[in-house]
């Protein structure tokens, strides 16, 4: 059974998950997909995976059937579960909390070799959609604080499976990551009133030195301090903390600009493997809370995705500084993006 351990020198949690493989041959990372398999996440192949949590459908069809547009589903081998026993507690000087949440992956298309960049817009929308309607339903549960909507696009980005599809990991505390930048922009906003991101991105487009591209009420930029080659940061130029109260003409509109800036990093870097994550607010009906970190959350907090494309290794330095080292400059990628050809 899956459990959150937590370390005091590091101000870190970690999941251990039994389930997802305790062999050697298990951790041992593979170099290529295995085509010959078939593939569980094609159309026809429902009965391969678990049943299905939540769908878009053909009229008429029935769950766990062909007939689908975006189908998510239980990770078959997932990090956290929603059955785990709810514990916490002290373990001399360290913490654990048991593993509860939720693992699910978005299955974005039936299609098994076109990736997110080339679907149409209309099908986006609906990826959008299954990310937003999955963020609302997991927050009703007050025991979950945090959801992580992230993407794996190639084998060196993580990705186990050739189909395009995204996954989620529902969690019961907020992750660190997650949790400094929550701190930063509440920090801001106590002393300036106004929201961190919203700052930022202000800056960056009146400077107008490192904007990808900006359309339809959305922005993308390589961020000053890029960790990575390529790295781009997008989120709605108007404030908005949550991804989960992101309305349908919206979603409309983020399917279009979004495709638009998967298509110019695949053009320009020969489709690369890349991770996106969505950063979005936790769970502010989760319980217990923090004492005051949500208070202001919903003026201080702005959702956004980070996409960061794999072109380079983390190694020895990287571990053990938390220092990155990029060898190319955010001004030089963006030159190469906005110039990017985009049919």
């Amino acid at each position: 059974m899956s459990e959150l351990r937590y370390d005091p020198l590091q101000k870190r949690w970690v999941i251990i998950a039994t389930e997802r493989g305790t062999r050697p041959s298990d951790l041992d990372p593979s170099t290529k997909y295995d085509h010959m398999k078939v593939c569980s996440f094609c159309e026809g192949n429902e009965a391969r995976t678990p049943p299905e949590i939540w769908a878009i459908r053909d009229p008429g069809t029935l769950p766990d059937s062909p007939g689908w547009k975006v189908r998510v589903i239980p990770n078959k081998y997932p990090a956290l579960i929603v059955e785990a026993e709810e514990k916490r507690l002290g373990v001399g000087y360290y913490d654990m909390i048991g593993g509860k949440g939720a693992h699910e992956v978005i299955i974005e298309t039936p299609q098994h070799n076109v990736g997110l960049a080339d679907l149409p817009p209309e099908q986006v929308k609906l990826v959008l959609l299954a990310y937003r309607e999955r963020l609302r339903e997991l927050y009703k549960n007050p025991r979950l604080k945090y959801v992580l909507i992230f993407k794996n696009h190639g084998i060196r980005a993580g990705a186990s499976l050739a189909h395009p599809h995204s996954q989620l990991i529902a969690t019961p505390i907020v992750p660190r990551n997650v949790n400094m930048k929550l701190t930063a922009s509440k920090q801001h906003y106590d002393e300036k009133e106004r929201c961190l991101i919203c700052d930022l991105i202000r800056q960056d487009m009146d400077a107008k030195t490192r904007v990808i591209h900006s359309e339809n009420g959305f922005v993308a930029i390589a961020p000053y301090a890029s960790r990575f080659p390529f790295e781009v940061f997008i989120a709605p130029i108007a404030h908005n903390y949550s991804f989960a109260e992101v309305v349908d003409e919206e979603l409309e509109r983020f399917s279009h600009f979004l495709k638009n800036i998967l298509l110019r990093l695949k053009n320009v870097l020969k489709d690369p493997p890349f991770n996106y994550v969505l950063n979005t607010s936790p769970n502010i009906e989760a319980e217990p809370k923090f004492s005051d970190q949500w208070v202001t959350i919903k003026h201080d907090y702005h959702w956004h995705i980070e996409v960061i494309p794999r072109l380079v290794r983390i190694a020895g330095f990287e571990w053990g500084s938390g220092f990155y080292i990029n060898p190319s400059t955010p001004e030089m990628a963006t030159r190469y993006l906005r110039e990017a050809k985009v049919e």
